[in-house]
């Protein structure tokens, strides 16, 4: 019994993690957490962005692409995936550093929410300044 070979690339923004799977000889469906992309995702820009890998490589329609994520939101997600499909490009075919590297694909986003620090109202808004 042959098993299913496919290409794994792991991908995080702030506090979203995905799991992503490329499947070789599909058809260019990307199914996230059992549901098709564009029925998870709402907004347009969110499928665009994540699908960019794909697009700047050539390979929209090469690969079926699986995807678990979880944690953070919606965009945080997308931004998730979308490094986690370059890491697994990658694994597919090395020639493709270059490109992906040239478009910052591969580089981690590391913003992440600041944390609150004592004395002040949020991370960095102090309370206002009265003199009298």
């Amino acid at each position: 019994m042959a098993e299913t070979q496919y290409y794994e690339g792991l991908g995080r923004r702030k506090t979203a993690t995905a799991r992503v799977r490329l499947y070789p000889g599909g058809d260019g469906t990307i199914i996230v957490n059992n549901k098709p992309a564009d029925e998870y995702f709402g907004r347009e820009w969110d499928l665009r962005h994540l699908a960019e890998p794909l697009i700047l490589t050539d390979n929209v329609n090469r690969f079926n692409v699986s995807v678990l994520v979880k944690g953070g939101g919606i965009t945080g997600q997308a931004g998730a995936i979308r490094l986690g499909i370059a890491r697994a490009l990658l694994k597919a075919d090395p020639d493709y550093r270059p490109t992906l590297r040239k478009y910052g694909l591969l580089t981690r986003d590391p913003r992440a929410k600041e944390r609150k620090k004592p004395g002040l109202k949020r991370a960095r808004k102090a309370p206002q300044y009265t003199k009298r």
